[in-house]
């Protein structure tokens, strides 16, 4: 486990998981296991598909075409857009910051 992650216990559809997560990526991780739960919830509820290994086989597909769904045509990616967005924004506080220590 790496050092800056803290062990976190989740629930999805009553089991428990134990997963390691640096403590600033928890609520991110939080919503996410939110999200899998209520997709796995929908597919069992729906009745149409049987098994937790199938549930959770489903609920994959789906969300990997919802994120597929959301680029934009040409292959434009708008999570690596805002990757990149926020990795430039690091570079910029970083700059200001050494600026400000100037004056």
């Amino acid at each position: 486990m790496n050092a800056d992650a803290k062990s976190l216990q989740i629930s999805i559809m009553g089991r428990e998981f134990r997963v390691a997560c640096p403590e600033d990526e928890q609520k991110g991780l939080l919503e996410a296991v939110e999200y899998v739960n209520r997709k796995m919830l929908e597919i069992r509820d729906n009745g149409k598909v049987v098994g937790l290994e199938r549930i959770a086989i489903m609920a994959a597909l789906n969300v990997a075409h919802e994120l597929l769904s959301m680029r934009v045509g040409g292959g434009f990616d708008i999570a690596e857009l805002k990757r990149r967005m926020t990795s430039m924004e690091t570079l910029l506080d970083e700059a200001m910051y050494d600026q400000s220590r100037l004056f």
